[in-house]
């Protein structure tokens, strides 16, 4: 999953980014209002960090041009204000959630996942294809009622396939939102965490679709 980040207290996007990293999503950070509309609009993301009080354009402004240009990417508010009326403006600029500092990490993280489950047709918190079981919610992965243990990256991958179990998923897409656009290695790292994930798994749940991409098999 990509998620965006505009927030100018630099220490705390550090962190912010740090940890999402950690967890398997792919983070991008940015520093003002113009650029984070800027990206949002550009790159496909699963989800914004939107800080209100921004350099040039605050966050209340991103937030409803976004909206307005039919962007529907679920949005996290953060603020250092303190009540309803900045809640309820952060709300009906059409953001999804809001969260005031000083806020725990962990409240944030379960925020975040929250919001991404939500979204699309893999929105279910718990995904099946082909006897595997991928629960978002509590990062666990089972095949035929045995757990498997996946590191956070590995887990992102299958998260990607598992989605879209059935369908063909690019390279690139895999890419795309498991890897943060500063990424510049060597693009084959997809087809190291895919040939991991296919130890772990076992044989004959994962396809390689030659000159396409990935496909998670969705049968039993």
């Amino acid at each position: 999953m990509r998620v965006l980040i505009v927030e100018d207290e630099r220490r705390l996007a550090r962190s912010l980014a740090a940890g999402l990293g950690a967890e398997g999503f792919a983070v991008d950070v940015v520093h003002d209002g113009a650029e984070g509309l800027y990206r949002a609009g550009e790159t496909p993301y699963d989800l914004v960090i939107l800080d209100i009080m921004l350099p040039g354009m605050n966050g209340y402004r991103v937030c409803a041009a976004l909206r307005a240009a039919g962007n529907d990417v679920p949005i996290l508010m953060l603020t250092a204000k303190d009540g309803e009326y900045d809640e309820a403006e952060g709300l009906d600029t059409g953001a999804d959630d809001y969260l005031t500092k000083p806020f725990s990490y962990v409240v944030l993280l379960a925020r975040v996942r929250a919001l991404v489950r939500r979204r699309g047709p893999g929105a279910s918190p718990v995904l099946r294809a082909g006897g595997l079981s991928v629960d978002r919610a509590a990062r666990r992965v089972e095949r035929d009622g045995t757990e498997v243990a996946l590191t956070a990256r590995e887990f992102a991958v299958l998260e990607q396939l598992a989605v879209r179990a059935g369908e063909v998923v690019p390279k690139a897409e895999i890419l795309e939102h498991v890897w943060d656009f500063a990424y510049d290695g060597d693009p084959n790292i997809v087809e190291v965490y895919v040939s991991a994930l296919r130890r772990k798994l076992g044989p004959g749940l994962i396809e390689t679709v030659r000159g396409a991409g990935y496909r998670l098999v969705d049968r039993a």
